[in-house]
């Protein structure tokens, strides 16, 4: 069985008409109920409202992303007022179309705003990642696979891997993933290429403590702010992190975003706090701890969003070779600057790719959108990945 056009854009089009930016219940609902009907996979529903199929024997490849969203600008939701704009129009109109689309809606206006137009969907999720996501539900059900086929959709990815983490904390741990977030474009035009390692993001903070005095006899006091900028100054004199991963280079970064400290124009501050932002790669980190060694400075860590390395030659190739045999230019492996969960399924000791339909620049905008083209051509890297590739 093979997917068309008309059912991949279906598809996505169902899956961003539900709203999932605080509560997920309702699209992992339609994934779960989806596959459900349309495969005679295992499925299951875990306790954290992760969606988990499988079928097939042997090591295992998964199909891995994610369904809720970030929070939608208020022109990618219908308008309560009922102004018809979520039925009308058509497929080159707004909403959920006439015709193929009106059973997956259940004639129910979605709150989710979808357009179709030159090609394309528009809406909160399109890109990031409801549209990779339907075309790994379409190729979970269409592949042919070699070993175990696992499809995995998680949720609270936009909020640091929770669903994904608390998956492997249970026992989840497939030999290989694909997971789905974007790599169009990022070598050339019109091209779905593979990333075999992304950045981390470790986000810290600097406190800087001194002792509060009159402003007019400072040397009564310790200056934190003075201390601050002398740890400020260490941050700058670090080098950024750097790693090769199968021939392609990926290169961190280290900047100060935020300065906090004072509480009047009067007032010796004795508290000040620096925010950094690190761009981790794989194996490598800025040695940020010797901001300890300016007095009064203490570092803490926030959050850490671990990068991702491709550790397998043999798997990065057979998705280039897929990528390659789904479209008419050539793509390339490459890197990616975006922490997803397959930072968290590398570190777990799943070995991993990033492809998927998403392009720069797409995901968290007003406008997101992706072209069906292009979720047709992630369809098949999909399908003739899991049915190629021998775990």
């Amino acid at each position: 069985m093979s997917a068309n056009r008309s059912e991949v854009r279906a598809l996505t089009r169902r899956l961003v008409s539900i709203p999932s930016h605080g509560d997920e219940t309702a699209a992992g609902d339609a994934v779960e109920s989806w596959l459900c009907a349309e495969t005679d996979a295992d499925v299951t529903r875990d306790r954290h409202g992760n969606v988990v199929a499988r079928r097939g024997e042997g090591p295992s490849l998964a199909l891995v992303g994610h369904h809720d969203v970030v929070d939608p600008d208020e022109s990618q939701v219908v308008d309560p007022g009922g102004n018809g704009a979520a039925n009308e129009d058509g497929p080159e109109g707004k909403g959920v179309p006439d015709g193929d689309d009106e059973d997956d809606s259940g004639g129910v206006a979605p709150e989710y705003l979808v357009e179709e137009r030159d090609g394309r969907l528009y809406g909160r999720g399109t890109a990031d990642m409801k549209g990779s996501l339907a075309a790994a539900m379409l190729a979970f059900r269409d592949a042919d696979p070699a070993g175990e086929l696992v499809f995995a959709s998680f949720v609270g990815e936009e909020q640091g891997g929770v669903g994904a983490r608390a998956a492997i904390d249970d026992g989840f741990a497939p030999d290989y993933a694909v997971v789905g977030e974007g790599s169009t474009n990022y070598a050339g035009d019109d091209q779905t290429d593979v990333v075999v390692a992304h950045h981390g993001r470790r986000g810290s903070t600097l406190t800087a403590h001194g002792t509060a005095a009159h402003a007019s006899e400072p040397e009564a006091g310790e200056n934190a702010v003075y201390r601050a900028c002398d740890a400020v100054d260490v941050v700058r004199d670090l080098d950024a992190p750097a790693a090769t991963v199968l021939g392609e280079r990926v290169a961190g970064s280290l900047v100060v975003t935020e300065i906090d400290g004072g509480t009047a124009w009067n007032v010796v501050p004795e508290r000040c706090t620096v925010t950094v932002d690190e761009r981790t790669v794989p194996g490598e980190r800025a040695p940020l701890e010797r901001v300890e060694d300016v007095d009064g400075v203490t570092w803490t860590v926030d959050q850490d969003l671990p990068p991702m390395a491709c550790d397998d030659e043999r798997f990065a190739d057979a998705a280039l070779d897929a990528a390659d045999a789904s479209q008419p230019a050539t793509p390339e492996l490459v890197t990616k600057p975006h922490a997803t969960d397959a930072g968290w399924l590398a570190a777990a000791g799943t070995t991993c790719v990033v492809c998927g339909a998403a392009e720069p620049g797409e995901a968290h905008t007003a406008d997101e959108s992706v072209s069906i083209d292009v979720l047709e051509r992630c369809y098949e890297i999909y399908r003739t990945l899991a049915t190629t590739f021998r775990p």
